[in-house]
């Protein structure tokens, strides 16, 4: 596979904003196309730490993730070399011991709250989406989810975000906005958005 060949797209936008809807659709359409890596997995160890410290980390900062390994696990993608990406245990706060072996496509996807809040990782994508979406039906979408698949209480998720996430939100991943290249409003179902973007890669793969 040729490097000018590799498409990568990044996929931005607030916690329950509809990413991974955006997410699955493409992939779901490309099938074995294409490549995602979520930036939520490359969230730093804290081994050192016990379950109660890690649980009052900011994980909605910048610097609780890990995203140098990540620009460098994406070039390597990029010239076609398989990765092994970590494992995030949402559920003990910490990185688990366990690897996915990840194998380069043409299409690769980046997902994350604050994937365009860094210049190299920035430098890396070559179409930028940000979904934006009502915070009031974000939260709603991150209680659910965090109650539901990662095992919380709905008082440490309603401390969370008014503590760390609604903050790092408007301090960070809304000015990161400003970088996309396109802006998807409603979330992942804006249908006429989700298939104007699949459109776009469309072209790509049929690119001789």
């Amino acid at each position: 596979m040729d490097k000018q060949d590799i498409l990568v797209i990044g996929i931005a936008g607030g916690t329950g904003s509809g990413k991974t809807t955006i997410t699955n659709a493409i992939r779901e359409h490309f099938g074995r196309e294409v490549t995602v890596i979520y930036h939520d997995n490359y969230y730093k160890a804290h081994h050192d730490l016990t379950y109660e410290e890690r649980t009052h980390l900011n994980y909605d900062h910048p610097n609780a993730f890990d995203t140098d390994m990540m620009v460098e696990h994406l070039r390597q993608l990029k010239e076609g070399t398989p990765i092994e990406c970590p494992v995030y245990d949402f559920t003990i706060h910490d990185r688990s011991d366990n690897v996915m072996k990840i194998h380069p496509t043409r299409i690769i996807l980046i997902e994350g709250i604050l994937i365009f809040a860094y210049e190299e990782l920035r430098k890396q994508m070559d179409i930028r989406l940000y979904v934006d979406t009502d915070a009031d039906v974000r939260i709603l979408r991150r209680i659910l989810r965090d109650v539901k698949e990662r095992g919380r209480s709905l008082e440490s998720v309603v401390s969370q975000y008014l503590q760390t996430v609604k903050p790092m939100h408007e301090m960070f991943v809304e000015p990161s906005k400003r970088y996309a290249d396109i802006i998807i409003p409603e979330g992942g179902q804006n249908e006429v958005a989700r298939n104007m973007v699949i459109s776009m890669i469309d072209q790509h793969l049929r690119k001789e």
